[in-house]
């Protein structure tokens, strides 16, 4: 019997917008569920929540409070 190993498929959520990176919600490890808040974004002097597409763990964050993000830019890898 060969053992497989496990799936090591992750999603992006990206940055439906550009803007800036007001404040993080989530930390890397923490298991998330589908609808839950993520991320806020600034973009046009309008908070924008971004929420979380798929359940998951999250794998990395590849943004930090106060960057600047362009639209489809990677926000956070979740896995």
């Amino acid at each position: 019997m060969v053992k497989r190993p496990a799936s090591t498929k992750l999603h992006a959520l990206k940055s439906p917008l550009p803007g800036i990176v007001l404040d993080i919600t989530c930390n890397v490890g923490d298991t998330v569920k589908k609808g839950q808040k993520l991320l806020i974004l600034e973009a046009m002097k309008m908070e924008n929540n971004i929420i979380a597409d798929t359940d998951g763990v999250i794998k990395e964050i590849k943004v930090h409070k106060g960057d600047a993000v362009l639209e489809g830019a990677d926000l956070i890898m979740i896995g």
